[in-house]
């Protein structure tokens, strides 16, 4: 069943990223259903190795404002929620549960860069879809890149090794904002081609 213009509105074409959002909190619920909805899209092999730390105490954005470059600042401190994408680089020990027909552990158990590029190339994806499921519940959200992944990873991935990808800021949208208009995008004949 294809979605119907409004539903395409709210997801691609009226969509923006935002810098600033309603001061309202997002609940623990919120987060959860978020995360069952991205858990849904597919990955290869079903490896599934996005990691999500949800950012919102005063302590948790202490610790990681010294990790984002000056521009970011303002907009993380003051969005309700900053989603650390990341990912397990040993996701393929999950994977004898999450993809039980058969034994595709050893292909990165024993070959390093390719489960770093798949963890990447995945967790990218689950972010992704993520951005998506945001803006289906009504969320507004915000990706970016402007952080030092060292120093992040230090301050909050210590002790379960995961990586961080990128950054997602999240809230409700502010009812009176005025976003700018959408920067360009590539024309079908300079981005695709038919073989």
């Amino acid at each position: 069943m294809a979605l119907d213009e409004a539903a395409l509105d709210a997801l691609f074409r009226n969509a923006r990223t935002h810098s600033t959002f309603s001061d309202t909190p997002v609940s623990d619920e919120e987060l959860k259903a978020l995360y069952e909805l991205t858990k849904l899209g597919p990955t290869s092999a079903n490896c599934s190795p996005a990691r999500f730390l949800f950012i919102r105490t005063e302590e948790g954005k202490k610790t990681l404002r010294p990790c984002l470059s000056g521009g970011n600042i303002e907009p993380v401190m003051a969005a309700p929620v900053t989603v650390v994408v990341a990912f397990d680089p040993h996701f393929y020990m999950k994977l004898p549960e999450l993809y039980p027909d058969a034994d595709v552990k050893p292909w990165f158990s024993g070959n390093p860069d390719l489960a770093e590029e798949t963890s990447m190339r995945n967790s990218s994806l689950q972010g992704a879809y993520f951005l998506m499921a945001a803006r289906a519940m009504g969320f507004a959200t915000g990706a970016m890149s402007g952080f030092d992944k060292v120093k992040l990873d230090r301050a909050f991935f210590g002790q379960n090794g995961w990586k961080s990808n990128f950054l997602i800021n999240l809230g409700r949208p502010k009812p009176d904002e005025t976003l700018p208009p959408r920067l360009p995008r590539l024309p079908f004949d300079e981005a695709a081609e038919f073989a």
